[in-house]
């Protein structure tokens, strides 16, 4: 058997015998010697083949990272004849593709890389392909028909790198190719898909970030791969440059403000030579300076990729006009955004909210706009820092920012609305928590626009930063709220909230001050809502300051004024807090029963932290009057309600270390207190004085009882409890007591499910539909369906019966203890 070739030169037909051996590329010698003449004659130097035949630029520098994508790609090459990498400029898609040829040399005869960017739209793509791969046309064989012919029925790989600018005739003479030649693949690199049948599109993603508690670990550090690209580069180009604890924290940073795209992490790498790291990160915050900082790029690379700024600009330019107003009105939306935020901020001017939605959809296959990861509902997008800087400077030029901003500003106080009418909004999870970045940059461009709007915003972002923990940042914007820098603030709101900070800010006595402000205001108002609210304020100031009696008798003021109004759930949160200075009064039995009273309100209607914190509550009450698996089963409910990352955990966590000391088991009580310790530090936060006081005291009891040996074992064990870790290591154990072999079997069950399934499981063994318990846990019903079938799939059973059944036996045979 022969199979046929075609030479290189003239495309006469070659017959390549199956002995082996390198296959021939020209017909004779005189057309070998021509091809060598026109390589003279260009001044090129032939680059060396690969084992397969390729022929690849080499590589100048490292290659950085990528593993998993490289493995990705060779499994999804085995089954796509057409694979199109996407992604936005700069990410990476051409370097990759080329690692991913160069590693696979024995799977093909000729690899060829074929360059588009230099083509203009409209150009005869046929031709210029033809050309680049030297094919030759003859008399009754021109265009495809001669490409058909030199590409054969060899196992050839065709690499088609920047097809955006032309994706429709790419798209036509791929299909046309690969439908013609059976054992070509076609590998494309493009900022949007092909959008051809059979095609399999692979999203080439940011580089690795480090974590946010990185801190100065290098050995964390650098399994980031933008910090080793980084690291990489700017040992290039100043040469001794090294990642150490000193510089680890801002080559960090710079990474994450950089979004990891790779072609922005090399252009700042490439200043470290000649700028300190500091001013690195200085020059990303001003976007002036970002833009002229991320250039400097490759003067033997492509143009676009000469500055990130010369690479949005080239996707910039093959926007159409709707398409760029829409890709530089998002710019105002730093925080990221969802369908309807996108319609809202960038309809007006002749574009409906439906054309909006279609050129998201559009800017997202160009890869200009980016989906953010989760199951988070509804799906949120973000535009990258770096695109964003640029589309913000258009938006400018255009002359559309006020207007924009304008949207930005009622979309931003519809949402508030959404939370009007509560009596305990700061505690009630602001509407606005998601937005928070979009808020803070809407109100610092907000000049020249309604007072009282970013006066009602003002106070919804201290609000959010207040519930999100960050007292500083709330206590700025509120100390111009009270001044009147802008304006006048609606009644005691805001001296109430002001208090709040001040305790979050150990500064009791200015809350005090501040609660008392904030009721003298609404008891002029005659305002009951704004009344309870600033009684509870109050309140939370004298708990900050140890009077006891006196917070006990705002709050029961508090709870008389809220009862008249007929709200359950308002009524049932005041007697939770009521309850709680009740305990820190050494009340416990009257707290227990207040409990009772508003626990089940609560775990009916309430949101999840509502519902948290009401049963860190119960579970502290029953903790003080020593019914230990009671208050044991209540923060374990806590922790199946709670997400693992949350600080919200680990008042749960302490409390089951509580648990674990009064039931003597010193070494559980010991590394629970320290996983806790360091989770709060990682996070930035401390729990209420009274509680850390009795913690502290229980874990130096611990370390009273045990040995040396056993507190090192403790804190070791500490250190690899984290998020999901830490909640599993809690909920798997009882207080010290012993256990059968069907509760450790039982244990082991229930930790092959995580926090969130677990929880859900167990609703679902409470009768909850689907919907009531997406309600509960604040998650969409399609979320709590996936949740589902994890549970079905982990466990082996097939309906909600089934897994009802399975949670009664693995909780002593039905629901957790109740009120």
């Amino acid at each position: 058997m022969s199979r046929s070739r075609t030479c290189d030169v003239c495309g006469a037909a070659l017959i390549v015998r199956p002995h082996g051996g390198r296959p021939a590329r020209y017909c004779s010698g005189a057309c070998r010697q021509r091809a060598l003449r026109r390589r003279a004659a260009s001044g090129a130097t032939p680059p060396a083949p690969t084992a397969g035949g390729s022929v690849l630029p080499p590589a100048l520098d490292t290659f950085v990272g990528r593993r998993q994508e490289l493995s990705n790609l060779r499994t999804l090459a085995r089954s796509s004849r057409l694979l199109t990498l996407t992604g936005a400029g700069g990410v990476g898609k051409t370097r990759l593709a080329l690692e991913f040829a160069k590693a696979s040399p024995k799977r093909f005869a000729r690899v060829d890389l074929v360059e588009l960017a230099s083509l203009q739209d409209g150009a005869p793509l046929t031709q210029s392909l033809a050309a680049a791969l030297g094919v030759r046309e003859r008399a009754g064989r021109t265009g495809v028909d001669a490409l058909v012919r030199a590409l054969g029925d060899a196992p050839r790989l065709l690499i088609l790198d920047n097809c955006e600018h032309l994706a429709e005739p790419c798209a036509r003479l791929a299909a046309t190719l690969l439908g013609r030649c059976p054992r070509l693949r076609i590998l494309a690199t493009s900022r949007e898909a092909l959008r051809v049948p059979g095609e399999t599109v692979f999203r080439v993603g940011e580089l690795s970030l480090p974590p946010a508690d990185a801190g100065d670990d290098v050995t964390v550090l650098l399994r980031s791969e933008a910090v080793r690209l980084f690291a990489d580069r700017a040992a290039s180009s100043s040469p001794g440059f090294t990642l150490h604890r000193g510089n680890g924290p801002l080559v960090a940073e710079i990474c994450r403000r950089l979004d990891g795209l790779a072609l922005a992490v090399e252009l700042a790498a490439r200043h470290a030579g000649g700028l300190a790291l500091s001013d690195i990160l200085a020059g990303l915050d001003d976007r002036f300076a970002q833009l002229d900082l991320l250039t400097g790029g490759s003067r033997t690379g492509p143009p676009r990729h000469s500055g990130l700024a010369a690479a949005v600009d080239w996707s910039h330019r093959l926007l159409d006009p709707a398409e760029q107003a829409v890709f530089r009105r998002l710019s105002v939306l730093v925080g990221g955004f969802d369908v309807t935020a996108a319609q809202t901020v960038c309809a007006g001017g002749g574009m409906g909210p439906r054309q909006v939605f279609r050129i998201l959809c559009a800017l997202e296959a160009k890869s200009l706009v980016v989906r953010l990861p989760g199951e988070t509902a509804p799906t949120r997008f973000r535009q990258l820092n770096a695109i964003r800087v640029y589309a913000l400077d258009r938006l400018r030029a255009s002359g559309e920012l006020h207007a924009t901003l304008r949207r930005a500003l009622a979309w931003l106080t519809e949402m508030a609305d959404r939370g009007r009418g509560d009596v305990f909004a700061d505690q009630a999870g602001s509407p606005l928590a998601a937005e928070r970045d979009n808020l803070a940059s809407v109100l610092a461009h907000g000049a020249g626009h309604d007072d009282t709007v970013l006066e009602r915003l003002t106070l919804e972002l201290a609000r959010v930063h207040y519930q999100q923990e960050q007292p500083s940042a709330a206590h700025a914007l509120l100390t111009g709220l009270l001044r009147g820098a802008r304006g006048r603030a609606p009644g005691g709101q805001v001296p109430a909230l002001a208090a709040r900070v001040a305790c979050q800010r150990a500064d009791p006595d200015e809350a005090l001050r501040l609660g008392e402000q904030a009721v003298l205001s609404e008891r002029m108002r005659r305002d009951a809502a704004g009344l309870a609210n600033a009684l509870d304020a109050r309140a939370a100031a004298r708990l900050c300051r140890g009077e006891f009696a006196e917070a006990v008798a705002d709050l029961r003021e508090c709870l008389e004024v809220v009862g008249s109004a007929g709200r359950p759930q308002d009524t049932a949160w005041c007697t939770h807090h009521l309850a709680w200075a009740l305990l820190q009064a050494g009340r416990e039995r009257e707290a227990d029963a207040l409990m009772s009273r508003c626990l089940p309100v609560l775990r009916q209607q309430a949101p999840w932290p509502r519902t948290a914190a009401a049963l860190h509550t119960a579970g502290a009450v029953r903790l003080a009057l020593g019914r230990l698996r009671s208050a044991e089963t209540l923060f374990a409910e806590v922790l199946r309600i709670a997400p693992g990352a949350s600080f919200h955990a680990l008042y749960p966590v302490e409390g089951l270390a509580l648990v674990a000391a009064e039931s003597g088991d010193m070494q559980r009580a010991l590394r629970l207190y320290e996983a806790s310790a360091q989770a709060r530090r990682r996070l930035d936060t401390e729990p209420e004085a009274p509680w850390r006081h009795r913690m502290e005291q229980a874990a130096a009891r611990a370390r009273t009882r045990l040995s040396a040996a056993a507190q090192e074992a403790a804190v070791a064990g500490a250190r690899g409890l984290r998020g999901e870790r830490l909640v599993a290591y809690a909920l798997g154990t009882g207080s010290g007591e012993e256990r059968t072999g069907h509760d450790v079997r039982t244990t082991d069950d229930r930790l092959r499910l995580t926090v969130r399934e677990s929880t859900v499981a167990g609703l679902v063994a409470e009768g909850l539909t689907n919907r009531q318990i997406a309600d509960r846990l604040g998650l969409s019903v399609h979320t709590v369906a996936t949740h589902l079938d994890r549970i079905r799939d982990k466990l082996g059973l097939r309906s909600r019966t089934q897994i009802a059944l399975w949670t009664a036996a693995r909780t002593g045979g039905g629901r957790p203890a109740r009120w």
